[in-house]
C-alpha cells in the first residue's frame, strides 16, 4: 500500500495513469489488481494485491476496499493486470466493494500485452474491442517521473532482491565482522562498573553513539564498514538502543538508505531491528512496497518480533502515515506514545 507524497505527475488519460502506476507502486505490476484513489483532482493513494483465487475473489476485494476506505478518498480507478479470465472477476469484485464503500468509480481497466480495455466504456470509437494500444515509455508521465528521480523496478521480485543479503566473500566478511562485534560486546559488559546492572547503561551509551555515528556517516554519503554494520546491528538487539534509533528515523532518503544497507549486510539473526526501521522509514516516505518486502524478510526470520508485527498490521490496514505524525515517542520500555504533531524526529 503506497501513499503518494511524491513529485506530482500530470495524469490526463487512461494511458497516463497506466504509465504512472509503476512509479506509484515502485515496480511494474503483473497478475495484480491495483486501485488508484483521488481526492479532488489529486492522486492520493495506490494499493495493489495479487489476483485472487477465482473461487473466492470477494474476500480480497473486501480487504482492499477496507484499506481504500481509510484514505479519505473521493474516487478511484481499478486496474487489472493479466488475462481477462482472471482479471475480470477480480475487477468486478473490487468495483462492487468500492461502490458499496461510497467511492465514485472513474474507470475500470484491464491491461495486458501493451493494450488496455475499459470495463465502463462501450463506445467503439474510443474503446475498440481489441483494446487500445499504449506506450508507457513514450508518456510524458514516465519522463516526468524519471526526471524527478522516481524508480519503477521491473517487478516485485526485483524489489525483494533489494533487501536480500549478499553472498560469497561479502557474506563471509560480515560473519567475521559479527564475531569481532560479539567479542567487543562481551568485553563491554564485562568491564561495566558494578552499579551498571548487566551493563545496561553501557550498552545504551554504546548504542546511542553507534546510531548517531552511522547517521552522520550516511548524511556525508559515506558507507559503513563491515565492523560498523556488525556492531550497530548487534547493539540494536538491545531494545533501548532500537527505540533510540526508531525515534531518530523518519521518511528521509538517508534514513531509508542507512537501514536498507544495514538490513542487507547484517547477519540473519540480527536483521529484525534494521528491517523494522527500514519498513518504518519507507512507510513514512510513502514507499509501501519497500516497507512490505522489508517486513516480509523480518517476519520470515523473526516471526515474533513485535515492532515488525505492529508495522505489518499498520501497512495491511492501510493506515496513512499522516495519521501518526510525530510517532513514535518512546518513554518507558515497551511503551509507545505519540509526540506532538510537527516534530519530525528526535535530533
Amino acid at each position: 500500500m503506497t501513499s503518494t507524497d511524491r513529485p506530482r505527475l500530470a495524469v490526463r488519460s487512461a494511458a497516463d495513469l497506466i504509465a504512472a502506476v509503476p512509479y506509484l507502486l515502485g515496480f511494474h505490476p503483473a497478475d495484480s489488481v491495483v486501485v488508484v484513489t483521488m481526492r479532488g483532482r489529486r492522486i492520493t493513494f495506490a494499493a495493489r494485491a495479487d489476483l485472487p483465487d477465482l473461487a473466492d475473489p470477494v474476500a480480497p476485494a473486501r480487504h482492499l476496499a477496507a484499506v481504500i476506505a481509510r484514505q479519505g478518498a473521493e474516487s478511484a480507478t481499478v486496474l487489472g493486470y493479466g488475462p481477462a479470465s482472471r482479471v475480470t472477476p477480480a475487477v468486478d469484485a473490487v468495483r462492487a466493494e468500492l461502490t458499496r464503500a461510497g467511492l465514485a468509480l472513474l474507470d475500470a481497466l484491464r491491461i495486458t500485452d501493451g493494450r488496455y480495455w475499459s470495463y465502463l466504456c462501450t463506445e467503439p470509437e474510443c474503446c475498440p474491442t481489441d483494446g487500445t494500444p499504449y506506450d508507457a515509455g513514450a508518456s510524458e508521465v514516465t519522463a516526468a517521473a524519471v526526471f524527478a528521480g522516481q524508480v519503477a523496478l521491473a517487478d516485485r521480485a526485483a524489489l525483494t532482491a533489494q533487501v536480500a543479503p549478499p553472498d560469497g566473500a561479502d557474506r563471509s566478511a560480515m560473519r567475521q565482522a559479527t564475531a569481532r562485534a560479539e567479542r567487543r560486546l562481551s568485553d563491554l559488559v564485562a568491564e561495566a562498573p558494578p552499579a551498571d546492572l548487566l551493563g545496561g547503561r553501557s550498552l545504551r551509551a554504546a548504542g546511542v553513539a553507534a546510531v548517531r555515528g552511522a547517521q552522520r556517516r550516511q548524511r556525508r554519503g559515506e558507507r559503513l564498514t563491515d565492523d560498523e554494520v556488525a556492531w550497530l546491528s548487534l547493539l540494536l538487539t538491545h531494545l533501548p538502543v532500537r527505540d533510540h534509533a526508531w525515534e531518530r528515523t523518519d521518511g528521509r532518503d538517508e534514513d531509508i538508505a542507512l537501514w536498507l544497507d544495514v538490513l542487507r549486510r547484517a547477519e540473519p539473526e540480527l536483521i529484525a531491528a534494521p528491517a523494522a526501521l527500514l519498513a518504518f522509514a519507507a512507510w513514512r516516505a510513502g514507499q509501501g512496497a519497500l516497507a512490505a518486502v522489508a517486513l516480509e524478510r523480518a517476519l520470515t526470520e523473526h516471526p515474533d518480533y513485535s515492532l515488525a508485527a505492529l508495522l505489518d498490521d499498520l501497512l495491511r490496514r492501510g493506515v496513512p502515515p499522516a495519521e501518526l505524525d510525530g510517532w513514535p515517542a518512546v518513554g518507558l520500555p515497551g511503551v509507545v506514545r505519540r509526540r506532538k504533531r510537527g516534530r519530525r524526529g528526535v535530533r
